[in-house]
């Protein structure tokens, strides 16, 4: 008897079709249109590696140029827990409270100290200072006159950046200065010029010293300039002292570590930007 036998086309494109789904008979075939969509996203990538690059490098940038600026400056913050007096109209009181400290010139002899809120955005005094080196450190960032008059607030002799050899000794005003005079005992440096006074007459007011008597003297008999191989080394930046309580605005550190991490970060992007592509 005949064997029976199925009719199929075995070179049927439906028949393979059918007995296969969803597989290709010569592999898989590339798209354009995923081709399109991979160099998209390699772009994309790139450009965010650059803009993160450019991004971190800014930063450093920016921090470094700060730092440049409050290591010639100064800038100090202080925050006081009793009112203290500072030269002014009179006795000028500063409450208990946050205060920013800072030069607004560095000329060696004589400089200007501001001093401000912590936002810096209101003034509360502009004050002539004198150099002295007689005043070393002694870890705090400011001194006062050792005595004061009853019922009143201690008045700062001096304030010190920390890390720095000497104080900036503040000028008071004459009739100011022979009051604290009689105090403490001995020549407190005073200026004729009343106060408050712009910047800019400070800067060319006269610098005397007064003594419990009355009797003017000269300025040398309170400050000792300070050496010249001291002064010219002057603003190259130190390393602030364990004892130094009051935050200072130098970013060093901070810059130092910035420039590492962006150094490594764009190493790594520029890496993997490589991979990518």
């Amino acid at each position: 008897m005949p064997r029976s036998t199925c009719p199929v086309d075995v070179a049927s494109p439906q028949f393979i079709s059918n007995a296969i789904p969803n597989q290709e008979p010569w592999g898989r075939i590339e798209r354009p249109q995923e081709s399109i969509e991979v160099n998209l996203m390699i772009k994309i990538d790139r450009t965010k590696v650059g803009a993160m690059i450019f991004c971190l490098c800014l930063v450093a940038v920016m921090a470094l140029s700060s730092a440049k600026a409050d290591d010639w400056n100064n800038k100090t913050v202080m925050t006081f827990d009793s009112p203290v007096e500072v030269p002014g109209v009179g006795a000028q009181i500063l409450p208990a409270g946050t205060y920013v400290f800072k030069l607004l010139n560095n000329d060696g002899d004589r400089n200007i100290v501001q001093i401000s809120n912590q936002a810096e955005d209101h003034v509360f005094a502009t004050i002539l200072a004198i150099p002295n080196y007689r005043l070393r450190a002694t870890g705090k960032t400011v001194m006062t006159f050792k005595e004061r008059g009853e019922g009143q607030p201690e008045a700062i002799r001096a304030w010190f950046y920390p890390g720095k050899e000497w104080g900036q000794e503040f000028v008071y005003s004459k009739a100011r200065a022979l009051e604290l005079s009689k105090i403490v005992n001995e020549p407190v440096l005073a200026t004729p010029v009343e106060l408050p006074a712009p910047a800019e007459a400070l800067k060319v007011a006269p610098v005397i010293a007064v003594k419990p008597t009355g009797e003017e003297v000269a300025v040398t008999e309170v400050v000792q300039t300070p050496p010249v191989e001291v002064a010219n080394n002057a603003s190259a930046p130190t390393e602030p002292t364990a004892a130094a309580l009051p935050q200072t605005a130098s970013h060093l550190p901070l810059v130092g570590l910035v420039g590492m991490l962006s150094l490594g970060a764009c190493l790594g992007l520029l890496f993997l930007s490589k991979r990518i592509a």
